[in-house]
C-alpha cells in the first residue's frame, strides 16, 4: 500500500500548533495576514460606502449631479 507523503513536514506542523495554541487572541486574528482580512478591508469597504452616501446626500440637497 502506498501512503501519500505530507504537504508540511510534521515537525513544522508541530511547531505552527504550538504558536496558534500560545496566542491568546480570537481564532480569526492568529495568523500573519489576518489583520489586513479581518479588520482592514471591512474598514475601507465601510469608509467608501459612508464617503459615497455622505456624497449623495450632499448631491440631492443641493440638486446637483442630476442627469439629463
Amino acid at each position: 500500500m502506498l501512503t501519500e507523503t505530507p504537504f508540511r513536514p510534521r515537525e513544522k506542523l508541530l511547531e505552527k500548533q504550538r504558536l496558534f495554541q500560545s496566542i491568546h487572541r480570537h481564532t480569526y486574528l492568529k495568523g500573519p495576514m489576518d489583520k489586513i482580512t479581518s479588520v482592514a478591508i471591512p474598514i475601507a469597504l465601510a469608509a467608501s460606502s459612508l464617503y459615497m452616501i455622505g456624497t449623495g446626500i450632499y448631491n440631492m440637497s443641493n440638486g446637483i449631479g442630476k442627469k439629463e
